[in-house]
Formats: structure tokens, sequence, C-alpha cells
């Protein structure tokens, strides 16, 4: 592979800068003859290179290119791929492109909006990490240019594809655990987030996570996947927040928060707590719906069902329609749910090639990714402002 040399003090600025530039619009039914659809990552971080594998399992993606503006980055990404990847170091050249017919954007959650503004110019459908995109007018930019455009866009929320995570939404809004009153969301972990760097120079391009300059830090990161399952399973977005959070243990030059504690507030009186650490892992992801006739138990692959009411009560369970039928129950968790399903970041890309193909809706669109980003910008700014953050008139067009 031939590159351009890099430019050894190049900034996130670069990678996310805006490019003028003209391309027409490809036939989104160019590639339907052999029903194959020409991906390229833009962004081969641990995130994007995790899924370079996962891209090459599904038979209707076939990935030829990948971009990233530090070489060994992007080395590694294609080292990844099973077959032969053109490599840029310049996203804007590999949206030229004309046969790349979709891309995948995992890059910095700063540059999500740019980039992806400049892919829906160059006819490009997209599967866009999550958050969607960083601070209200980077969420308005990218709104304004998907309204205008005709292609497909997945936000990476992947548990919208999850088959488990979908089951359970639809017994949730069949009233099985009742009318809801709260939701109780966690992801904690034990680490400090921070990469070895080779270079100083390089500190804020690899630890860009620890910089409000280009990250949302554990809301944008972390917190955004389960906000939006909230807003899914009500249907609706948060009318307020309040929160802290704080630099307390790990000491070492960040500025973004490595605790927080949010409550969103939702209509009927529904809330929602989330909470993420970095000192303290004790049981890691988990989502609890809690209702008047029981509560939902949620972690990455895994479901259970606890029902209100005497123990002796929930040795027998009505799950999934299974009357009558003897239950496993798993102490603290109650009856598991159980449905088969693929990983939920493998079933995305599924569906992403699906929508793509059929021209069909993502279950997991631009206008449910934009949602959380406004949350997670909500949640930030009450804690960063310490005040009570109200949901945003000016973003009412999300509704349509």
């Amino acid at each position: 592979m031939k590159r351009r040399s890099f430019v050894k003090r190049s900034s996130l600025g670069a990678l996310g800068a805006m490019a003028t530039m003209s391309i027409p619009s490809l036939n989104a039914l160019s590639f339907a003859k052999n029903d194959q659809i020409n991906i390229g990552v833009i962004g081969t971080g641990n995130r994007g290179t995790g899924l370079i594998p996962v891209i090459d399992e599904i038979p209707n993606l076939n990935l030829i290119a990948c971009c990233d503006i530090l070489p060994f980055r992007l080395e590694k990404g294609i080292s990844r791929a099973s077959g032969t990847i053109k490599g840029y170091s310049d996203y804007r050249k590999m949206l030229d492109n004309k046969d790349i017919d979709a891309v995948l954007v995992a890059t910095p959650f700063s540059t999500h909006s740019a980039i992806e503004i400049d892919a829906l110019d160059a006819g490009k459908h997209i599967y866009g990490e999550k958050t969607t995109a960083k601070g209200y007018q980077g969420i308005k930019k990218l709104n304004q240019k998907k309204k205008e455009s005709t292609q497909i866009f997945q936000t990476g929320h992947q548990y919208h594809s999850s088959r488990l995570y979908t089951h359970v939404v639809d017994l949730i809004k069949k009233g099985k655990v009742g009318n809801i009153t709260a939701f109780e969301c966690q992801w904690n972990r034990h680490g400090n987030w921070r990469r070895q760097v080779p270079d100083p120079d390089l500190e804020r391009l690899i630890n860009w996570r620890m910089y409000r300059e280009y990250s949302g830090g554990l809301v944008a990161e972390l917190c955004s996947h389960q906000i939006d399952f909230v807003n899914w399973v009500l249907e609706a977005v948060p009318e307020q927040v309040m929160g802290v959070g704080g630099i307390d243990y790990w000491k070492d030059g960040r500025e973004t928060y490595d605790n927080i504690h949010l409550i969103y507030s939702y209509p009927n009186g529904v809330k929602a707590k989330f909470t993420c650490l970095t000192s303290n892992a004790l049981d890691d992801y988990q989502i609890k719906v809690l209702g008047d006739k029981g509560t939902i138990i949620l972690d990455y692959e895994n479901a259970w069902f606890y029902p209100e009411g005497d123990f002796d009560d929930r040795k027998l369970g009505d799950v999934d329609g299974v009357s009558g039928a003897t239950m496993q129950w798993v102490k603290g968790k109650g009856i598991p749910i159980q449905i088969g399903h693929t990983h939920s970041s493998k079933q995305a890309l599924m569906d992403f090639s699906e929508s793509v193909l059929n021209n069909t809706q993502p279950k997991s669109d631009f206008v449910t990714g934009a949602k959380a980003a406004v949350a997670v910008q909500m949640g930030l700014d009450a804690m960063y402002n310490n005040e009570i953050v109200t949901w945003r008139e000016d973003f009412k067009d999300l509704y349509s």
C-alpha cells in the first residue's frame, strides 16, 4: 500500500474539517444487480478495526477501503481485512471513490457531523457510530443535510437490531412490567480509559476521549446507548435532566469526568437514572425497567423478568407466552427471557445491508440517533453548568 506522507502534528480538526466539493449522487440501486455493497471504514481505531472482521462475515458487504490519519492505525485496520483494501489518509479522497457505496464512520465524536455531511454530499449511505453528533449545532447541521438526502443513514445504537432487545421492548409495550415508573441504568468499569501514546504530540489524537473539545466523555461513549433505549421504550424524549459528575479518581490531566450521575425526567413522571463509574466495575452494564407488575433486567446479551408478588409466585412464569412452564429462577434477577439472537453489532450491520439493498428505513435511524445526541448534550450541560436543562424547542423537527 502506498500512502501520502503523514504530517506528525496533524490534529483532529484535520480529520473533521469540512471539504467544499461537488460530487454527484450515486444511484442507490447501482449495486442491486449483484446484491453487493462496497463499503469503506473511516476511522480504524479500536471500534472501526474491531468491526472489520464482522463486515467480512456479512455476504452483502464488501470492504474495499479504510481511512485513518494515523498510519499505524490504518495499517492495523487493513491487516484485519480479508481482501485487498485501499488505504487513505484523507477521508475526502476516499469519498471521491465512486466505487464506494457506503461508509462506516468510527472516528472521534467531534468529527462525526462534518464527515457525515460530506459523505451525504458524496452520495454515500452511512453507518454512523454513536453518538450521532457533538453539540447542538453539529446535530442541527447534520439533521438539515439528512433531510436533503435520500441516502440510508443508520446510527450505531446496535441494540435496536438485537433480537433480544427488540423482543424485550415488545414485551414491555404489551404490559409485561405494567406501568413503567422508573429506569435504573449503569455502565461501571474499573479502568482509566487512557491509551498509550508513542509520541507526546499525538496525545490528543489518541486520548481524545479525555478532552471536552473532542469528547462527550462517559455520557456520549457509554450512557448514550442506554439513553437511546429509554427513548425507544417510552417513545419519548426527556423533558429535563439534572446531574453531577467529577474528576475524582483519575488525576491525570483529563477534562472529561471519571464518574457521572444523571437523572432524566420523561413524560408521565417516569424518571431514568444513569450512572457510570471508572473506579468500580460491580455489575458492569445493566438496565432495569421497573413497573408496577415487575422488573426487566438487561445486560449486554441476556435478560430476566422479576415479577412483583410473593416468592412462590415467581417460580412459575408466563414469559414469552409459555403459560405455566417451570422457569429457571436466577437469584437476584428472576426468570430468564430466552430468545435466540446474534451479537448485536453483527446484527446491526446485517440490518444496515438489508436497509441499503431494499431502500428501507433502519431500525436505528438518523432521527433516533439525533434524539439521543440531544439528550447527551443536555446531560453534559447539566453537569458542567450545574443546572437543570430542559429539552430545546428548536429540535421539535426531529419528531417529523
